[in-house]
């Protein structure tokens, strides 16, 4: 059964002042030889906690992050599908939002990727899209 971790998880296991230290360390252990994956999402919000909270230097976090990264496949629109990591972070939470449409110019213009569709809004060949995506308000 394939599973993934928050991202506290992952925090409690470089945590040792936590109580849940040791148990959190078990179970990315175990992990390590079943179906893990990890997200983008929980590795983000991991580096932030332990740069602000925890106060590890920056360098040491992404070692940390590079750390699990290594141990465990990510599933990485970044690696998958080449998008910048902010980028992955946008798409992947407008899909799980049940987005159809992503609007932006830095996204490959008229690509589906897992159902939600990139359209660049400057471009006059979507004006007919965006007018039914976005229809204009009556007078």
């Amino acid at each position: 059964m394939r599973l993934t971790f928050d991202s506290n998880i992952l925090i409690y296991a470089l945590s040792r002042a936590d109580l849940r230290h040791a148990a959190a360390a078990s179970l990315l252990a175990r992990a390590t030889r079943a179906d893990c994956v990890l997200t983008l999402q929980s590795l983000a919000e991991c580096f932030r906690v332990i740069t602000t909270k925890l106060r590890l230097d920056p360098r040491q976090a992404k070692s940390e992050i590079d750390g699990f990264r290594t141990a465990f496949p990510v599933r990485s629109a970044v690696e998958d599908h080449r998008l910048s990591f902010w980028d992955a972070m946008l798409w992947a939470t407008a899909r799980r939002a049940g987005c159809r449409l992503l609007l932006s110019e830095d996204f490959q213009d008229g690509r589906d990727l897992g159902g939600v569709l990139f359209v660049n809004p400057f471009d006059p060949a979507n004006r007919k899209l965006l007018d039914l995506a976005l229809p204009e308000p009556r007078s």
